[in-house]
Order: structure tokens, then C-alpha cells, then sequence
């Protein structure tokens, strides 16, 4: 009995021990920002002294009131990619080691170029689009188990369904894809939108694994397609793993506990906006499911940024689009923002400012003339285009031409782009996932689905897609979210209807899916409806025309949202049809004098190439 007492008092007992996490788990060498806080996580954690090997120098070594955490920022300048081991020592000099690796980047990997108003854009609900692999539709290490038979449930869609249908997706014209958040959520409820996460560097593994996410982005990439990531910077989930044992009392708002946003955005640039509407704004909470993150905490602050650069690091990412942005704190999401754009200069975000007034919205926008009265910048280079959401709202169904209603709302809605400091960079769109389906506000009325998508496919900006708009999928709002997040028919194994196939496909199923393809295939070839220039011509009798052009391409657009065939006489045009004599029909083929009158049926458009 001696015996095996003095032995275990030899043994190195170790009190601190324990890392229970480490994040980032691993980094890279050669980045712009040579600077790394590692974040160790574990019992009495800082109750140590820390040390590191192969002469990397440690800058700063911070704790919090929470002894579990320790946050240690070491200098990496000029460092090569290789194996670190962090020593921790506690008062009875008795130490325990972990081993970190800086990892090697891609070739060119901060030349990356983002998306841009070349691509277009298709929105999946991650859990809703194809079920790759049911196996993994439940998971002992998260509560919500997968029940189809549940509209607001886990459904089943993952990564490996995505994989097996990006060559649907190429076939359908698109260029980049946007899933949204895959990060784990462990709410025992409604988790399959994953935008309450509760670990941020884990894939949900009900979508798959973190090696697949790379698998997703190796396979996009051979295809010519880009991948961006949802990202959500204003909140967590309440199940986050921090916030069950919080670094410090001001990481996320609290008043104290609970106190629910006002939504009122306004308050962020409101001259007259008083303190306590603003705070109630900013830090109050989305839902009460979702902790408000204190971006005004530069540990927190510098956490969310790394978070992010390890993603586009890792998964060789194209983008970001950045849910609730405005409810951020203004000044760290700018600093957030500016971080990862310095690493990385070419990389594209796109902000959710849900906002109905253009000024409001080019305030966020990057140089923006607003913020600037105020001296503010939020380095943000892309913002959605919700003022012309609205107009999609009720546009095609106003037949009558008056003063304020019918396609004078769209022209409207470009009348302001002065506004915004690069209206290039404005993603547009007919619906989302948080919107009405635009074929359920249009009963599924065809042409009308053409005239919106030919508008956001010709209009200055980005488009974007949301999953199954493409073979007339509707939901209503109304109804909640479950009813515009419906599953895509043929993702799951014994659908009836296999949309993903032209043969599954219903008559009216290929009727939008091939005007959908030939356009945004067509969209790809033509650099004039990217980047060119914009002239439009006031709508007369609910007819809308429009150019988009460079000095060697020009395309005209003609939009009939009457309920009558109408001539048009091109010589008012003259100034956009210069020396251009014909105009081909990108649909047809159909070959159209530009010196003669241009016929067009009701609630119709006509996209053309002019030659001369």
C-alpha cells in the first residue's frame, strides 16, 4: 500500500491539464496579418503559465474572469509552416504540452477572386435541397433527430447531396453557390436552418463533415463554380458551447439576461435616434434562441474574424454572405469586415441589410457617400437589393399604367443607384428563404416568371436563385417558414418527381427550368449585362426599355408588363441604338430590324444582341 502511494506521487499529476477545445485547431503560415490568438479551453486553464517552442514569440497573454479560458496571441511573421508545442506550467511546476500546426497555404491562396456580377448565384436550403446520405440524417452528438413527416424538422439534405447534383446545377446556368449556414446547430428544435449554431468550427454532421465541406468546394471548383458560405456574425445558438460557460459576462449582451432587438436598423445612422433605442437595436437579441454576440469585445471580435479567415483557408472559399449584418455593432463589424479583405483583397461579401429605402441601404455599402457624412465605413463591398424585392412584390400584377404603379417601381428603384458607390455590386433577386415565393405571389403565372428573371439576369448587379424557383416551386409565407423551404423534389430517395432529370421533370417543370438555363447560360457569355453600363428609358404605357452596354456590346431589353400587344417605335431609342441595324432575340434566334417598329405580346420580354 506504501508502495503504490509513493508511485503515484511520483506520477506527474496534472491539475490543468485538460484542453477541452482549441480554436483555431490549426492555422496557417505566410498571412498578411502575422498575428494568432489561440483561444485554450479547459478547467482552470489559466492558471498556467504558458510558453512556446521553435523561437515563435508570444505577444500577449490574456485571461479572462472565467479561469477556463486563456487566450495566447503569438507572432508568426516569417514563419514556415511547421509543428508547434505550447508548454503549460501551473505552481507546482508540474507541465502538461499541445501540439499546434501551421499549416501550409494554397498557391495565390490571397489572390482568390470572389464572386462578382459575372456569376450567378442559386441559395440552397442546406437541409432541403438532396439527401446524399441518409445515414447521417440523425447523430448521436446532437439532439434533433431527422423527421421528414415534420415541416419544421430535420429533412435530411446534406453535402453529399449537393455534390451529386452541382452538374444539375451547371446544366441550369449557375456559376457560384451559396448553401446556407452548415455550421453545427444542437437546438432541440427547428435547427435545420442552422443559423443559431453551437460550434462554429464543426460542420453539422447531419449535413456531413468537414471534409466534405472541402469536397463540396474541390468539386465546384472543377466545374468552374465558386462556393460561398452564409456566415453569421450578430448571433449564436443558445446550445454554443460557450455560451454555456462564457468567457466573460460582456461577450455577448446582456441587460441583464434577455431583452429582444426593436429591428428598428435606422437607429445605427439616426442623427435624432436616442441611446436607448440604439442599444435596443444593436444589442438586443435576434430571438431569444440566439445569444447576441458583443462585437465591441476585441477578444470576441477577433475570434469571429479568425473563425471566418480559417474557413476561407480551409474550404477555399469565394465568399461570404453575412446574415443580419446591419444588427451588428457598426464600428466591429467595419473592423471585421476590413480584416478579412486585407487578407484577402479579391474576396467578395455580401451584407443582409433588409432595409426599404436606398440610401439606408448604401450606408453599409463600402465608401459609401452616406457614411461618409458621418465618417464611416463599413468596407462591406456588396449589399442585396431589397428595394427592388419590393417592387417584385406586386409589379407584374399592376396592368395599368399610372403614375406610380406598374414598372415605374423598377425604374424607380434605379433612379437612386447614385447612391450607392459601386451599384455593380448589388446582389438582386426574386425571393429568398425568408421571403414569399414569387411564383405563390404570381399563382405560378409563367410569364411573369420570365419577366422577373430577365430582369435580374440584364439589370446592373448579381443575381441570385433561390433552390427550385427554376421549375416553378411556391410557398407561402403565410403559412411560415416550413412552406417556402419545402424539399426539392428527387433529393430524396422514392420521390415521385425527380426534378433533378429532365425526364422526371413535369411538362411545366422543364418549361421554366430550360427558359432558366438558356438564360443564365447565355448571361455567362455576355460581358455587357456584367459590367457594362446602364441607360433606361421612362416606361410608356407599362412597356419598359433598357440598355446595358460597353464600347463593343449593347443589349436591349423590352419589357411589355401590359395586358395588351404592343408596337414599339424605336427612334425614340436612337441615343442607345446608335449604329446597331439588328437586334437578335436571345430565346428564338428570331433576327429584328432596329429600323422598324418592334412587336410585343402582353406580359412579355424580349431580350436582344445588337449587331450592326
Amino acid at each position: 500500500m506504501k508502495k503504490t502511494l509513493w508511485v503515484l506521487l511520483l506520477m506527474p499529476i496534472i491539475i490543468f491539464g485538460q484542453i477541452d477545445k482549441m480554436e483555431p485547431p490549426f492555422w496557417y503560415a505566410g498571412m498578411h496579418n502575422p498575428e494568432l490568438q489561440i483561444m485554450f479551453y479547459g478547467k482552470n486553464i489559466a492558471e498556467n503559465s504558458v510558453t512556446v517552442s521553435n523561437n515563435i514569440v508570444i505577444k500577449n497573454i490574456q485571461k479572462t474572469e472565467n479561469r477556463n479560458y486563456l487566450f495566447v496571441t503569438i507572432d508568426t511573421q516569417n514563419s514556415p509552416a511547421q509543428e508547434l508545442t505550447f508548454t503549460f506550467k501551473g505552481t507546482d511546476k508540474i507541465s502538461f504540452t499541445k501540439n499546434y500546426s501551421l499549416k501550409q497555404r494554397r498557391d495565390n491562396s490571397a489572390l482568390r477572386k470572389g464572386y462578382d456580377a459575372s456569376d450567378m448565384i442559386y441559395l440552397i436550403m442546406s437541409d432541403r435541397f438532396a439527401n446524399g446520405n441518409p445515414n447521417n440524417d440523425s447523430d448521436k452528438s446532437v439532439t434533433e433527430k431527422g423527421d421528414r413527416n415534420n415541416p419544421g424538422g430535420r429533412h435530411g439534405g446534406d453535402i453529399k447531396g449537393m455534390i451529386d447534383h452541382l452538374d444539375y446545377l451547371k446544366e441550369l446556368g449557375v456559376t457560384a453557390v451559396w448553401p446556407t449556414p452548415m455550421c453545427e446547430d444542437n437546438d432541440s428544435r427547428y435547427s435545420y436552418h442552422t443559423y443559431g449554431q453551437s460550434d462554429v468550427y464543426k460542420t453539422d454532421p447531419r449535413f456531413g463533415t468537414d471534409e466534405e465541406y472541402l469536397k463540396l468546394s474541390s468539386e465546384l471548383h472543377k466545374r468552374g463554380m465558386k462556393l460561398i458560405m452564409d456566415y453569421v456574425t450578430n448571433h449564436w445558438g443558445a446550445e454554443h458551447w460557450m455560451y454555456k460557460d462564457l468567457p466573460s459576462y460582456d461577450w455577448i449582451h446582456q441587460f441583464p439576461g434577455f431583452s429582444q432587438s426593436n429591428y428598428r436598423m435606422t437607429t445605427q445612422f439616426d442623427q435624432n435616434a436616442s441611446a436607448i433605442d440604439t442599444k435596443n437595436c444593436l444589442d438586443g437579441w435576434f430571438v431569444r434562441s440566439m445569444p447576441d454576440l458583443n462585437q465591441s469585445n476585441p477578444l470576441l471580435l477577433n475570434y469571429l474574424t479568425q473563425n471566418a479567415i480559417w474557413w476561407i483557408e480551409y474550404a477555399d472559399l469565394d465568399g461570404f454572405r453575412v446574415d443580419t449584418y446591419s444588427y451588428n455593432d457598426k464600428v466591429g463589424i467595419s473592423k471585421w469586415t476590413k480584416s478579412i479583405l486585407d487578407e484577402y483583397p479579391y474576396f467578395n461579401i455580401v451584407g443582409e441589410v433588409w432595409m426599404h429605402n436606398q440610401a439606408q441601404m448604401a450606408y453599409w455599402q463600402k465608401d459609401s457617400k452616406v457614411g461618409a457624412i458621418e465618417n464611416y465605413n463599413s468596407y462591406l463591398p456588396s449589399v442585396m437589393d431589397f428595394t427592388l424585392h419590393d417592387a417584385f412584390g406586386s409589379v407584374f400584377n399592376e396592368d395599368e399604367s399610372t403614375w406610380d404603379k406598374g414598372l415605374i417601381k423598377v425604374y424607380d428603384n434605379f433612379t437612386n443607384d447614385f447612391l450607392y458607390p459601386n451599384p455593380n455590386s448589388i446582389m438582386t433577386f426574386l425571393e429568398n428563404h425568408d421571403t414569399n415565393r414569387f411564383n405563390q405571389t404570381y399563382k405560378n403565372d409563367f410569364k411573369k416568371y420570365q419577366m422577373g428573371l430577365a430582369l435580374i439576369a440584364t439589370v446592373r448587379g448579381i443575381p441570385q436563385l433561390y433552390y427550385g424557383s427554376e421549375i416553378g416551386m411556391n410557398g407561402d409565407k403565410g403559412k411560415g417558414d416550413a412552406d417556402i423551404r419545402k424539399d426539392f423534389p428527387g433529393g430524396w430517395s422514392g420521390d415521385s418527381n425527380n426534378a433533378f432529370t429532365k425526364l422526371g421533370r413535369t411538362a411545366e417543370q422543364n418549361q421554366y427550368f430550360d427558359f432558366t438555363s438558356k438564360l443564365f447560360t447565355w448571361r455567362k457569355t455576355n460581358d455587357a449585362v456584367h459590367f457594362g453600363k446602364m441607360k433606361h428609358y421612362i416606361p410608356d404605357n407599362n412597356v419598359y426599355v433598357y440598355f446595358r452596354y460597353t464600347d463593343n456590346q449593347s443589349v436591349m431589353v423590352v419589357m411589355n408588363n401590359s395586358t395588351k400587344t404592343q408596337s414599339i417605335k424605336t427612334n425614340r431609342f436612337q441615343e442607345s441604338i446608335q449604329n446597331y441595324k439588328t437586334g437578335k432575340d436571345i430565346m428564338t434566334g428570331k433576327t429584328m430590324d432596329l429600323k422598324s417598329d418592334i412587336t410585343i405580346e402582353s406580359k412579355s420580354v424580349l431580350i436582344l444582341e445588337l449587331n450592326k
